[in-house]
């Protein structure tokens, strides 16, 4: 008799405990997939802490290999699921289409940014849900400290080192918290030239920090933010976002060049395209985790509506805690489904409290009900960490420990670009890179603006010509590689055709290509919403020299023409207007160029 296949797809919280707990149930009698875009399962509670340089990235994350080793690792992103046939098909890392059958099927793909309709945000703000976004927050800080120690305008300065937080949740607070210290670090050992000091601002509509928290955590928070220097505005949010800075809610501008988005998450959009009954963006499940009409689907996590049995009439919260515990009781019910386990059981769960890291020894914490602050709360934190956490304990206490008693590392690295990581993406766990495997289908229903809004919204919008991240172009290159966007799930958009690299200029789509011929007119899609063909929002780092956009290199259209170009200065030894012609001589050996930058990529000029 063949053994029953189990697919677990997403290897967050809930994905990562489901595999775990079937592994020890099963005992080698079912196949066990599990497909995820990454090799690795992330300890997303930490990542603040890798923005701010206390952690290495390695630190969070736990290689699903080492730590599953009887669980097949398939990398790729699920497009779309054939409930009747019972097979998934897939995108593989490298363009590589496949298809899983299975048997039983958990879903677990976990969520993504939330977006709001508000002008500009999906153009300059980005997110805080995966390693690549931390990367590049930890980055770009370091950058606008670094530029604005140089700039020799005070309006400059305060922009550069002005830093907006939007959402006063567990992830915006500890953000905040972290990135006043880390910035404050770096102040004290190379001053700022007119003297100024990082400001960071967190905010929200809320009436208080933390809003879904005991009522004291939230004080204690509020208190540490403050006293750190942290500019907290509750009932204030944004209502534009700009390249120069934010229209707050209130009419006020602030000059920056940092918008962090952490107003919360969507479940993954993948759900959406099963045609099940729903419940806010979340698939609908029984106690026991299991969609109704359905034996062989599970779900659990952020896309699962779970009903809260100590709350009728409510659902689970999305919070790790719980996806952490769905995990453990949907793994139960699957091998009970199979015959493997014991009998099925509901999900019940109980408050133990929760934890919130402020940086250095502050902390505010609430275990089993008892309100903490200070060092007491946390060492409590600490603590829990190093319990949930799946493996790298000892790694992450010696980084806390390094942390202690040694300055804070300051350095960019430049490994992930603001296009690289854009604010409304189904995968904010996978960076996008230049170039790819080929063409590849514009984003659809599974990515893109118009998914995004249409979900967070309740106006339906279509999400028509909005930003769209472009692949950068090789080097002094106008458009050399191919764009590679995740295909959607489900059919994909009728009549979509690939958008190559020749027709984007780092987010701008262009009426005019750099090849030889006329290109084909803009669509509508491709134009920014109320602008020309030839214009579209303007991206979030400023265009690098050498591409489009940005200052040419010598000897490129619209530079300064080279010698011996039209247009340009006539080189020696070639007639000029009423000379004779030289004398002929040797043609001389090669020459080394020296009027093209020595790193035509570089973007750190006015990065934002």
């Amino acid at each position: 008799m063949s053994r029953p296949r189990i697919l677990i797809v997403g290897a967050g919280f809930a994905g990562y405990r489901t595999a775990r707990t079937l592994s020890r149930l099963t005992r080698g009698r079912a196949h066990i997939t599990m497909l995820n875009p990454t090799d690795y399962f992330l300890y997303l509670p930490l990542l603040p802490q890798v923005a701010a340089g206390v952690l290495e990235p390695r630190r969070v994350t736990v290689s699903l290999s080492d730590s599953l080793p009887h669980v097949r690792l398939v990398l790729g992103e699920a497009d779309r699921i054939d409930l009747d046939d019972r097979t998934l098909h897939y995108t593989g890392p490298e363009g590589e289409g496949g298809t899983l059958a299975y048997d039983r099927l958990v879903l677990a793909a976990g969520s993504v940014n939330k977006l709001l309709p508000i002008p500009g945000v999906a153009e300059h703000a980005h997110g805080f849900r995966g390693l690549p976004e931390a990367l590049y927050l930890r980055d770009h800080v370091t950058r606008q400290v670094e530029l604005a120690a140089s700039s020799d305008e005070p309006e400059t300065c305060a922009a550069r080192c002005t830093f907006v937080v939007v959402g006063a949740g567990y992830t915006g607070t500890e953000v905040a918290a972290h990135g006043q210290m880390f910035t404050d670090a770096q102040v004290r050992r190379h001053p700022l030239r007119h003297g100024m000091r990082p400001r960071w601002m967190l905010l929200d509509v809320a009436p208080r920090v933390l809003p879904e928290m005991d009522e004291r955590l939230s004080a204690t928070a509020d208190r540490v933010l403050r006293q750190r220097g942290v500019d907290v505005r509750m009932g204030t949010s944004v209502k534009e976002a700009t390249h120069e800075g934010v229209v707050l809610t209130d009419g006020e501008f602030v000059a920056t060049r940092t918008l962090v988005w952490c107003v919360g998450v969507r479940p993954d959009p993948l759900v959406e395209s099963l045609g099940l009954p729903m419940e806010k963006g979340r698939l609908l499940v029984d106690p026991h985790l299991r969609v109704p009409g359905r034996p062989e689907l599970f779900a659990c996590g952020d896309v699962a509506a779970v009903p809260d049995l100590e709350n009728p009439g409510s659902y689970t919260p999305m919070t790790a805690q719980h996806a952490w515990r769905h995990g453990k009781v949907a793994a139960e019910n699957v091998a009970a489904s199979l015959g493997l386990g014991g009998a099925r059981k509901p999900y019940r769960h109980r408050d133990l409290g929760f934890v919130v890291d402020l940086g250095g020894a502050k902390a505010a914490a609430n275990p089993l009900g008892v309100p903490l602050s200070g060092v007491p709360a946390g060492a409590v934190t600490r603590g829990y960490h190093l319990a949930a956490m799946p493996g790298n304990r000892v790694r992450v206490a010696a980084d806390w420990l390094l942390d202690a008693v040694l300055p804070r590392q300051a350095v960019q690295l430049g490994l992930v670009r603001s296009w690289s990581v854009p604010l409304d993406t189904s995968s904010p766990e996978v960076a996008r890179v230049a170039g790819g495997p080929g063409q590849r289908q514009e984003a659809s229903a599974r990515s893109g603006p118009g998914a995004a809004l249409a979900a967070d919204t309740d106006d339906g919008g279509t999400g028509e010509g909005r930003y769209r991240p472009p692949d950068e172009p090789a080097k002094g290159q106008p458009g050399s590689g191919a764009t590679q966007v995740r295909p959607g799930s489900g059919a994909a958009r009728p009549n979509a055709q690939p958008r190559s690299e020749s027709e984007t200029a780092k987010g701008r789509p262009t009426a005019e290509g750099p090849g030889p011929g006329p290109a084909r007119p803009l669509t509508e899609p491709e134009t920014a919403k109320g602008r020309p063909a030839a214009e579209a929002p303007r991206a979030a780092d400023e265009p690098a020299r050498n591409q489009p956009g940005g200052e040419p290199a010598r000897n490129q259209p619209g530079g300064e023409p080279a010698r011996n170009q039209p247009g340009g200065e006539p080189a020696k030894n070639q007639p000029g207007p009423g000379q004779p012609p030289p004398a002929p001589h040797p043609a001389p050996g090669p020459v080394k160029r020296t009027d093209v930058p020595d790193d035509p990529d570089d973007t750190t000029k006015g990065d934002s």
